[in-house]
């Protein structure tokens, strides 16, 4: 057995962040790591069979865009008591563990609101380790800054941090695109690749589980080259009879991008649409979409088979989150992406930008002078259908094969 390996995440509006380091703590510990997964966001399901130790804290999360104001579970402001048994609970797990290495997911470059939870682990791992390494682990685009976090990062890393894990593909996405690379960050930066699942994809933010896989355990995703769960069509066989298929992770944030979807598609012909619905969306709006799909859209929540179903649409419309790269390279499917752009959020813009300048969809947008309307989404699937499919694109996605000999490389580094 290799070293110890705490990783510590929170997630608040989407299950991303928690997807992603789901899928590093199981790369670390199929090579050899023993490896603990604390989070302190809202529970998700685990697999029972899962190669690390799983450790839920009192949950925290967010409503729409306001990462200011943290909530329990049902929606109240958290107190003071809460935060104080997060940071204990966090302190005492280090303690106990003495970890040879820490990782901090998305901080210090974000979750700035629970910086005494981060630096707090940091801090009771070196007590007990001297020798810890400490990394940030961050994915492939982040939200713009202020001047003032930049400064305040920029130390936390120099005064903390052994390096930080860049989770993509600098010749797609550089983290210079989202943020300012100073020359003493640039030093500590290593990219990974992008990280999905190391032994089955699992495309969709909330990891839906989909049965028994090929070596007899509950598999948590769907494999493109492995398995078909349900077929992806009632009838029909070739993509000119295909579905158009739509999705939005699984969070609500994507209710906007599905009520246009519904609009279009009573715009357009017989062909169906299948709206795939996060269970982050209240169960009132997923009623309400149902009753207003038109008879060629079908509103259904999010399916373990979306590998199966996206390899045969026509036509996939979704956000632009960061398993989205991963999905639409693996399926080669005509694509548009509409990221989500409410408040100062960035990260969507910047990804779907770097994916249209690929070949890889066509990006619109929900805001602005060119705002989308059902007209406009009707039009653009219209075009997209006769473009055909997108040139093939090549990407690192082998992050969760590298990534386990850069942490041994950087654990020898500091020795």
């Amino acid at each position: 057995m290799m070293g110890g390996v705490l990783i510590v995440v929170t997630h608040l509006l989407g299950s991303g962040h928690l997807v992603r380091a789901r899928h590093l703590a199981r790369a670390l510990a199929e090579a050899g790591f023993a490896v603990t997964l604390a989070s302190g966001g809202m529970p998700l399901n685990v697999r029972a069979d899962e190669p690390f130790t799983f450790v839920q804290l009192p949950p925290a999360k967010v409503e729409g865009v306001d990462f200011r104001n943290l909530l329990d579970e049902a929606g109240q402001p958290i107190d003071a008591q809460r935060r104080e048994t997060r940071r204990d609970l966090l302190s005492e797990l280090a303690a106990s563990l003495r970890p040879d290495i820490v990782i901090t997911e998305h901080f210090p470059f974000g979750r700035r609101q629970l910086a005494d939870e981060f630096l707090g682990v940091i801090a009771a791992a070196r007590l007990a380790n001297p020798k810890t390494l400490v990394l940030a682990s961050i994915r492939d685009v982040l939200v713009a800054p202020r001047a003032d976090r930049i400064v305040e990062a920029e130390a936390r890393i120099a005064a903390h941090f052994d390096a930080v894990l860049v989770h993509g593909d600098a010749g797609l996405l550089p983290l210079e695109a989202s943020w300012p690379v100073s020359k003493g960050l640039a030093g500590k930066l290593v990219y990974t690749g992008y990280l999905a699942a190391s032994r089955s994809r699992s495309p969709h933010p909330e990891e839906p589980r989909s049965g028994v896989s090929k070596d007899g355990s509950e598999d948590a995703g769907t494999s493109l080259e492995t398995r078909t769960v349900f077929a992806p069509q009632d009838e029909g066989c070739g993509v000119e009879s295909a579905e158009i298929l739509v999705s939005g992770g699984g969070s609500g944030a994507a209710l906007p991008l599905f009520e246009m979807a519904i609009a279009a598609a009573r715009l357009g012909d017989a062909r169906r649409w299948r709206i795939l619905v996060g269970k982050g969306l209240a169960e009132a709006d997923f009623v309400r979409l149902q009753a207003s799909a038109p008879a060629n859209a079908i509103v259904e929540r999010a399916r373990p088979d979306f590998p199966t179903l996206l390899a045969n649409c026509a036509l996939s419309i979704s956000q632009a989150g960061y398993n989205t790269v991963l999905d639409l390279v693996a399926a080669e499917r005509p694509a548009i992406v509409v990221p989500f752009d409410e408040g100062a959020e960035t990260e969507q813009g910047i990804r779907a930008e770097a994916m249209a300048r690929a070949g890889l969809a066509r990006c619109l947008r929900m805001t602005g002078p060119d705002a989308l309307t059902p007209e406009t989404l009707a039009n653009a699937v219209e075009t997209a259908l006769r473009a055909g499919m997108p040139a093939p694109l090549s990407i690192d996605r082998d992050g969760a094969s590298a990534v386990a000999g850069i942490v041994t490389g950087l654990i020898e580094r500091k020795r």
